[in-house]
């Protein structure tokens, strides 16, 4: 199982997080602000398994707006989650 750690404009998270859960997938918004430019961001924590990144990433480059000039579209973590459980 993979933790996907994405940061991503507060423009474009409303629309990604509806089509995250539209698709089947469970994530958790935080708000945040970024380092550099000290502008709203939104942190989602998404977990999936290993062959499910791939089209979560593809679903972030179809979902997020086009960047500003220096910009990205997200910044994206995939780590491993050894350990999972809800109680």
């Amino acid at each position: 199982m993979k933790l996907m750690i994405v940061i991503l404009r507060d423009g474009d998270a409303g629309a990604v997080v509806d089509r995250l859960v539209h698709e089947g997938y469970r994530v958790t918004r935080i708000a945040s602000t970024g380092g550099f430019l000290r502008r709203g961001n939104v942190t989602l924590l998404i977990g999936v398994e290993n062959h499910q990144v791939d089209a979560v990433v593809d679903l972030l480059r179809g979902t997020c707006g086009p960047p500003e000039p220096g910009q990205h579209r997200a910044t994206i973590f995939v780590v491993e989650a050894v350990h999972f459980e809800q109680v």
